[in-house]
């Protein structure tokens, strides 16, 4: 078995190889059986831990094994911690280690990336990101693959959050700057990009205007939202995989609310890859895509790292 360590993983990864990689596993797909949720409670700390298996035609069978602690944020470490087990989907011999933050994380930002291709105007320039995490911090580098990303403004709860991943935008080419005022930030970006662990809305649908893309990628447990129901309301929603309607609370907020029903949304990643669903239509319309993640990102990723280490 073969442990591919955390600067490996991330030397083996680029967004323009994590984009095709997702969209062409998407367009093929794979086997996904529903990840296995379950809460951690140790004296007064408490989190979530996900164990989201998959495995393919390709001959690859994989693991991974996410906890989730929000609390982290105020012991100064990353909310999130991962790791992946690859094995051979024909012996199961394990056959690698690969670190599974980094996957998670370029995993993510990667597949927001792919929805906001087929989601979002062609012309979108201005980029809003709601975080200031690891995915977060990815976010820019993923959607100026698929857009002509000229300038991003990041907001958080913790300013300083905001202020530094801005500092390491610019660092790295951006025309990045943190603001204090999100609603001023919504109501001018072309995509906004949520990427948090918030359990109460933080966007509001009266924030919206016409054309604009949001990105929804941090909630993935009913209790979490980044979202009011009036985002979704007259929006064309898409979503990653069919767990979404199940996992997601800005959705399920949503359904309660009646400003959107399942046979409402549009489609998911498989079907936009594949040609089945148009994704945007005009320049006028607001999109929304909505994802919880899906085991079939973090296999393709695992697998073009331990491809790519092997080779």
């Amino acid at each position: 078995m073969r442990f591919i360590d955390t600067d490996q993983t991330r030397a083996a990864l680029s967004f323009e190889a994590v984009i095709d990689a997702l969209r062409a596993a998407f367009r093929e797909g794979a086997t996904v059986p529903a990840r296995h949720v379950h809460a951690i409670q140790s004296g007064t700390a408490h989190g979530t831990t996900l164990i989201m298996p998959a495995w393919s035609d390709r001959g690859y069978f994989g693991v991974k094994i996410i906890n989730i602690f929000p609390d982290n944020t105020h012991l100064g470490l990353p909310g999130l911690h991962a790791t992946y087990n690859l094995y051979s989907a024909t012996t199961g011999v394990p056959v690698a280690q690969v670190d599974g933050d980094v996957i998670t994380v370029f995993r993510t930002a990667g597949a927001a990336a792919l929805g906001a291709d087929y989601l979002a105007r062609k012309d979108a320039s201005n980029l809003l990101i709601v975080g200031s995490g690891r995915i977060a911090g990815l976010v820019a580098q993923a959607m100026r693959q698929v857009r002509p990303i000229q300038r991003v403004v990041v907001w958080n709860v913790r300013e300083a959050g905001a202020q530094a991943l801005a500092a390491s935008l610019r660092e790295q080419g951006f025309d990045a700057e943190a603001t204090t005022d999100l609603e001023a930030a919504a109501r001018q970006a072309d995509i906004i990009s949520c990427a948090t662990l918030s359990t109460v809305p933080l966007i509001r649908g009266e924030w919206l205007r016409p054309g604009v893309h949001l990105d929804l990628i941090g909630s993935f447990k009913p209790e979490m939202r980044e979202t009011d129901p009036a985002c979704f309301d007259g929006a064309t929603v898409y979503v990653d995989t069919d767990e979404a309607p199940t996992k997601s609370g800005d959705l399920l907020a949503a359904f309660e609310a009646g400003v959107l029903t399942r046979e409402a949304i549009q489609g998911d990643l498989h079907q936009l890859t594949t040609g089945q669903r148009p994704g945007r239509r005009n320049d006028e319309e607001i999109t929304v895509f909505k994802a919880v993640g899906s085991a079939l990102e973090d296999l393709t990723l695992a697998t073009l790292v331990y491809e790519a280490a092997s080779a």
